[in-house]
């Protein structure tokens, strides 16, 4: 927030006759007649004046913008991050309608706002979340962590809280017996579960910072795989292939060259291991079992 003392001695006085400032009289000197106007310097002072005062009345009012403006940034973020919510329901809803395609989005939200509060759980100021229609949406951060532990916290608690969301869809389902419920914990367990594949810079690829970084080549192969096999009719999944494949080498090299400071980075506690391993094997089990549980992969 910027503050302005509105009140300091630099700012120039109110130029005579405005508001709250009584106009000045002319006074006839003395010995002079009452009826005789003042001499000619006595309004050429006040014209002076009001010349020397206008710049920085002008500077005073555009300094005032200025600080609603940076006032109503923290607003332009949200509003940032709404409006590509918009747009991302208006993409989805070409496939599913508009009310699955709003409900999937705030899924993902959930998801995203999982990674913002484990990064500010490190220390580590994180933005909102900006969506980008089928490829999911983004946040920005100075960095993951100060480790690859921590990195590997950052990018399962996506899939935590994602997952978490879900299991309350499944359970209104159970609940209800609306459809709604049923697809929207589907499309929401497949979420969390295709983001746990160990592919950089998935959530999984996170993961396998701390576990084992070689997992991110085998990832990568396996969505290759993949991609064979659908006959290359995801243009989506070759995007993340492509994006996986520059990002895991970039890493590796890095992991390679970068020194004591990267095997710092990348020295993990066997009992840190142990649980980043356990959490990440526990969600894909979870997730699998909640696809299985709504059956919906036959309806769609």
């Amino acid at each position: 927030m910027v503050y302005m003392d509105t009140g300091s001695p630099w700012l120039p006085p109110a130029p005579p006759g405005t508001i709250g400032v009584p106009p000045t009289t002319s006074q006839a000197p003395s010995g002079a007649n009452p009826g005789e106007q003042g001499p000619p310097f006595e309004e050429g002072k006040r014209s002076w004046r009001k010349r020397l005062a206008a710049p920085f009345v002008a500077l005073l009012a555009a300094l005032s913008k200025l600080k609603a403006l940076l006032l109503l940034l923290p607003n332009l973020k949200l509003l940032t991050t709404a409006g590509t919510m918009a747009v991302s329901v208006a993409a989805y809803s070409l496939i599913w309608g508009w009310t699955i395609a709003f409900g999937f989005v705030v899924l993902l939200l959930v998801h995203e706002m999982g990674h913002v509060f484990q990064l500010r759980r490190e220390g580590i100021r994180a933005s909102t979340p900006m969506f980008i229609p089928f490829l999911g949406a983004v946040i920005t951060a100075r960095s993951l962590g100060d480790n690859a532990t921590a990195e590997a916290r950052v990018g399962l608690a996506g899939p935590v809280f994602g997952g978490l969301a879900s299991a309350v869809c499944l359970v209104i389902w159970r609940l209800t017996g609306n459809n709604f419920w049923e697809a929207l914990a589907f499309l929401g367990f497949f979420l969390n579960l295709f983001n746990l594949l160990p592919v950089s810079p998935l959530d999984g690829g996170r993961a396998m910072a701390a576990m084992a970084p070689t997992m991110w080549f085998v990832g990568l192969a396996m969505m290759v795989a993949f991609l064979f096999l659908t006959h290359f009719q995801n243009p989506i999944l070759l995007i993340i292939i492509l994006i996986g494949a520059l990002d895991s080498s970039r890493r590796w090299k890095q992991r390679k060259e970068g020194g004591a400071e990267q095997m710092e980075y990348y020295s993990v506690r066997p009992r840190d291991r142990a649980i980043i391993a356990a959490v990440y094997l526990s969600l894909i089990a979870l997730f699998v079992l909640g696809m299985t549980a709504t059956n919906l992969h036959a309806t769609l």
